[in-house]
């Protein structure tokens, strides 16, 4: 699969024009806010998401990502989601064959990040796919395929904020989640922005900020709805569902995962319904409602979701089986079932120690932390030491 994606990457570096050729100069020292702006001009969108791209991933940026940076992104999209199409006159000839490229290896990257983390988002192919960008982007093509590059693009951008963030770089991911919002806009496509949205709903939900986590998925799924498919707005309402369990809305949390599982129960074949979010499925959502009973204290529902949750192959979502073994690792210590406990909290060891991802790491971290009362207990000791040993760096 990785060579497939290498092939895609080679055919775009056919185009031999270089970003300063395109007129759009990186700058040898990025400004400390870059690619954390929401340019309302199209084109000075589309050459701010170049930079963003091109020094993103640099480790000198300034961490300027508190609760405000996606307070005017979201705000403008919300406004107005969708910039009118147009057509653009530029170098090289860009087609639907282009778009079809980007499209699989945004695919194919997702894949890979679940089954391995992002640990290595840095040097992935989709940061190289984005870098070279630019002559796409100031390339000739039509109106209607303007829109496709700019969605291909988004998703790529998204995929790869996300990755930053598994890993733990909030700088980068915050940076690239924006890009991601402001491509879809400029793709006018109202559908992909939502998604977007619902995503950036989860990094601020990962940064401890649940209230303005369940605020942004819901409006996501609102400005989604007649627009978008199901499936997308089901994935609002199960981000939304995450940030409210974390406030101890119970009340709210449930009527999100009850509307949630409608949406997804009532999908019909041959209706619209994006590829690009085909893992969000029942056993998805059983595996994050695992998480969110747990955080409402209530264990018992907690394994109950458990249990529907088991048909999610370990092979195609390595990282998501392996932080619902911790989870439910958490669970079991809540109620003081120490020898479950250590049995799910082992079963995840073996799962995520080949993945890199300090986000799924941090489950089982968080697991070890709440063994302080059987600390002296021989299995307790061999279950910290691998946690402590096992658990790959991620430099």
């Amino acid at each position: 699969m990785q060579l497939r994606i290498v092939k895609v990457l080679g055919d775009l570096l056919g185009y031999a024009v270089t970003l300063e050729d395109a007129g759009w100069g990186v700058p040898a020292t990025p400004r400390p806010d870059i690619g954390l702006d929401f340019p309302q001009d199209r084109q000075a969108a589309l050459e701010g998401a170049v930079t963003c791209w091109s020094t993103v991933d640099r480790r000198d940026l300034f961490n300027l990502t508190g609760a405000a940076a996606f307070s005017t992104p979201a705000m403008r999209w919300l406004a107005n989601p969708a910039d009118d199409s147009a057509p653009h006159t530029g170098a090289a000839r860009v087609g639907q064959t282009d778009v079809v490229r980007l499209w699989t290896a945004a695919a194919e990257a997702q894949v890979l990040d679940s089954r391995y983390g992002g640990g290595h988002w840095r040097s992935s192919q989709v940061m190289a796919c984005l870098r070279e960008a630019g002559p796409l982007l100031s390339g000739t093509y039509t109106a209607a395929t303007g829109q496709a590059l700019h969605g291909a693009l988004a998703e790529l951008s998204r995929v790869a904020g996300w990755a930053a963030m598994d890993a733990g770089d909030r700088a980068a991911a915050y940076r690239l989640l924006i890009q991601a919002l402001r491509l879809a806009r400029a793709a006018g496509d109202v559908e992909l922005g939502c998604y977007v949205l619902a995503t950036m709903s989860l990094a601020a939900f990962l940064a401890g900020r649940c209230v303005q986590a369940a605020e942004m998925a819901s409006a996501a799924y609102e400005r989604g709805r007649g627009h978008a498919a199901p499936r997308v707005l089901a994935f609002c309402k199960l981000a939304e569902a995450r940030a409210l369990a974390k406030q101890a809305d119970g009340a709210g949390a449930g009527a999100a995962l009850a509307l949630c599982e409608r949406l997804l129960s009532g999908i019909r074949p041959g209706a619209h319904d994006p590829e690009w979010i085909s893992y969000m499925t029942a056993e998805r959502l059983a595996t994050d409602s695992v998480e969110i009973h747990r955080d409402l204290g209530l264990t018992r529902s907690a394994m109950v979701w458990a249990e529907r949750a088991g048909g999610m192959p370990v092979g195609r979502y390595t990282r998501a089986v392996g932080i619902r073994a911790a989870v439910v690792a958490s669970a079991h210590l809540i109620d003081s079932n120490l020898e479950l406990a250590l049995a799910d909290g082992n079963r995840s060891v073996d799962i995520l120690s080949g993945v890199r991802s300090p986000r799924a790491h941090t489950y089982l971290h968080d697991v070890a932390d709440r063994l302080g009362q059987w600390k002296d207990e021989p299995g307790v000791r061999d279950f910290v030491h691998r946690v402590r040993t096992e658990l790959p760096s991620v430099g």
